[in-house]
C-alpha cells in the first residue's frame, strides 16, 4: 500500500494551500485610499490695469480691476489679468477684444519675457489687421503694465508667422503699442 504522507503528497498539499491563500488575497477588495486633505489657499486681492478698446477700435482704454490670486508671483498675476481681460470690461463705454465666453490665453514667463499662448479659436476670429493689432496690443499693454520687457505670441502652442494679417514673428514691446 502506498503511503499517504509521501513527499509528493506533502508538496502538492502545500502548493494547494498556497494557491488557495493567493486566490483569497487577490479577490480581496482593495482598501479605499484616504483622500488628501483639502487646503484652501488664501487669496490675495490685487489691483491690475487691464486694457480694452474704445467703440471705434482706435485707442486703448485702461480699466482698473481687482483680481484674486493665491500667489503674487508675476506669472500668476499675469494669468489672472488675462482671465479678466477675456471676460471683457465692466465699463459699457469700452469693448472687449474677444467675444464673450472665449477662453483666456495661457501666460508663461521666462525672465522678463512673457509668452502668450492664444487658443486655436483665436485664429478664427476673422478680424482685420486693425482688430488683430488691437488684440495683440491690449494683451501686451496689460502684461507689460507692471513688469516685463516684451510679449511673444504663440497660437495653440505653436510659433506662427501671423494671426491672419499681423506679423507675430517678433515679440511685441510697449513701444509697439504706444501709439494706440
Amino acid at each position: 500500500m502506498r503511503r499517504l504522507m509521501s513527499l509528493f503528497n506533502v508538496v502538492a498539499a502545500a502548493l494547494l494551500v498556497a494557491a488557495f491563500l493567493a486566490l483569497q488575497a487577490v479577490q480581496k477588495p482593495p482598501e479605499a485610499p484616504t483622500p488628501p486633505q483639502l487646503q484652501l489657499a488664501e487669496r490675495t486681492p490685487l489691483k491690475v490695469k487691464v486694457y480694452f478698446t474704445d467703440p471705434q477700435v482706435q485707442t486703448l482704454k485702461p480699466e482698473t480691476r481687482t483680481v484674486q490670486v493665491t500667489q503674487t508671483n508675476a506669472r500668476m498675476v499675469a494669468q489672472a489679468a488675462l482671465n479678466i481681460w477675456a471676460q471683457g470690461p465692466f465699463d459699457r463705454a469700452l469693448l472687449g477684444v474677444v467675444p464673450a465666453r472665449t477662453a483666456a490665453p495661457k501666460v508663461y514667463l521666462r525672465g522678463q519675457h512673457f509668452f502668450v499662448d492664444l487658443p486655436a479659436e483665436y485664429a478664427n476670429l476673422r478680424y482685420g489687421s486693425s482688430g488683430e493689432r488691437m488684440l495683440a496690443c491690449t494683451i501686451t499693454r496689460t502684461l507689460l503694465e507692471e513688469r516685463g520687457q516684451d510679449v511673444t505670441f504663440l497660437l495653440a502652442g505653436q510659433n506662427v508667422d501671423s494671426l491672419g494679417h499681423i506679423d507675430l514673428r517678433e515679440p511685441f514691446t510697449r513701444q509697439d503699442c504706444a501709439d494706440q
